[in-house]
């Protein structure tokens, strides 16, 4: 039987592969492994038109344990994340598929200090969600009660509010793509605390428009605004805002590891700075981050750490060698002084406190990190898992890395979050790598289909 819980929770098609009866068990499984009657969580979604549904069906599970259950409404991933921690909870649970598509949806847990479960906790929940009717309910006068708390984003505004504020930007002009998602009411307020003039767009959802053509994982509409109407910045996030790709004045795109890699160099950089020092010297990053990052960053003398793809097992690799930043390609970045999680307002606010303390435009300090030719393919396959045992696979895997030399690599992972192999490929040579990377695809949906 396939392991519920991927990279990023538990996630399917909404109602087909991921139905309201899992939420519900889920919800049951949460009261009783991390919570006891008389306690409380935190519950928050998105904007799919699923988000009700689940949500409900994680209600009806946590109460009927005799837990609490306080739903804030709609709200990023990171603000859940903060209000978990920040409020008398003992978990948090986000009905969220983050950058898929508005038919699927996701159901992250997160502990009481509001983040993600370790993968032993998250085994123990499986458990518990396929025998969940085993466990014993509470009785009519002890069932726990629904409490509407959505007044309580006003404590998380309140701190990132307080974040933008120390950064003067006055006399920039921000375009901010919301992702029709969750921080479409929330994330226009949070940057314009700064003093810049920010224009939303993709800012009105209607529960099928999540990250359609917009957002972090299309920001194409987002740099031809800021082309369009000279503005000094775009940033773009994703549908459960935790996530950013940031576009420059000229209107390019800066991915992840760019951003990445100019926030830690702007730490290496700071007067009385020590490399040595982990909180400022060390970054940590996925195995899919590029190879160019981590020249630049070494040679101002920083260190890098990989890890599994996850901002989780960043989280976890921060926190192991004493990191102050971490994060992926994808945009999931965790400044640790503000945030124990990936949040897009958090980074957008960081790129704009060092581009104005710096006096210098997005697109020359993200010229420091001279990135390699890198390809990624999500392949769609029936039989994931399968790749390893695989010969021919195994062959050509091997061949290509020897065609690319040293300075290349090949990585190949099953997704975590969706039906797919994923292949990244990696070198000096722009045409060599992209020829690798569609030959292993297409081997790959040939072989395990």
């Amino acid at each position: 039987m396939p392991r519920l819980f991927g990279t990023d929770g538990i996630r399917g098609v909404a109602n087909v592969d991921l139905k309201p009866s899992t939420a519900f068990a889920l919800g049951r499984a949460t009261a009783h492994r991390l919570v006891g009657p008389g306690g409380s969580i935190v519950v928050g979604q998105d904007t799919r038109r699923s988000g009700d549904m689940f949500v409900a069906a994680i209600a009806a599970g946590a109460t009927s344990l005799g837990v609490g259950v306080h739903v804030v409404g709609v709200v990023p991933t990171p603000a859940l994340a903060f209000l978990t921690a920040d409020g008398d909870f003992a978990a948090g649970v986000m009905v969220s598929a983050s950058h898929n598509p508005a038919e699927d949806n996701g159901l992250k847990v997160l502990d009481s200090e509001g983040l993600k479960l370790d993968d032993a906790v998250e085994d123990e929940l499986e458990q518990l969600i396929w025998r969940s009717e085993e466990l014993a309910g509470a009785p009519p006068e002890r069932l726990g009660t629904m409490v509407d708390a959505r007044d309580r984003i006003e404590r998380y505004l309140a701190h990132r509010e307080g974040l933008a504020r120390t950064i003067d930007g006055s006399g920039l002009r921000i375009v901010l793509d919301c992702a029709n998602g969750s921080a479409s009411w929330v994330g226009g307020r949070i940057i314009a605390a700064t003093g810049a003039r920010v224009e939303v767009i993709n800012d009105h959802p209607d529960g099928l428009n999540i990250n359609l053509h917009c957002g972090a994982t299309d920001p194409s509409g987002l740099a031809a605004r800021v082309a369009e109407t000279g503005a000094d910045l775009g940033f773009a996030l994703d549908g459960d805002a935790d996530r950013l790709v940031a576009v420059d004045g000229s209107g390019q795109v800066v991915d992840g590891d760019r951003i990445l890699g100019v926030l830690a160099l702007e730490r290496l950089g700071r007067d009385g700075a020590s490399a040595g020092d982990p909180a400022v010297g060390t970054l940590v990053v996925s195995v899919l981050s590029n190879g160019g990052l981590q020249q630049a960053v070494e040679a101002a003398g920083g260190t890098v750490v990989r890890t599994p793809v996850g901002d989780k097992y960043i989280l976890e690799g921060m926190q192991v060698e004493g990191a102050g930043l971490g994060g992926e390609k994808s945009g999931h970045v965790i400044v640790r002084e503000h945030t124990t999680s990936g949040d897009g307002l958090v980074t957008a606010l960081e790129v704009l406190r060092v581009t104005t303390a710096a006096r210098r435009p997005l697109a020359e300090l993200a010229e420091q990190i001279p990135l390699l030719p890198q390809e990624q393919r999500a392949v769609i396959v029936r039989h994931k898992e399968q790749w390893e045992g695989d010969p021919a696979l195994q062959r050509a895997i091997a061949d290509a890395e020897a065609r690319l030399g040293s300075g290349g690599r090949v990585l190949v992972r099953p997704s975590g979050t969706e039906p797919a192999l994923r292949v990244m490929v990696e070198g000096s040579d722009r045409e060599l790598v992209r020829e690798l990377a569609d030959g292993l695809s297409a081997l790959a949906e040939q072989r395990l289909h």
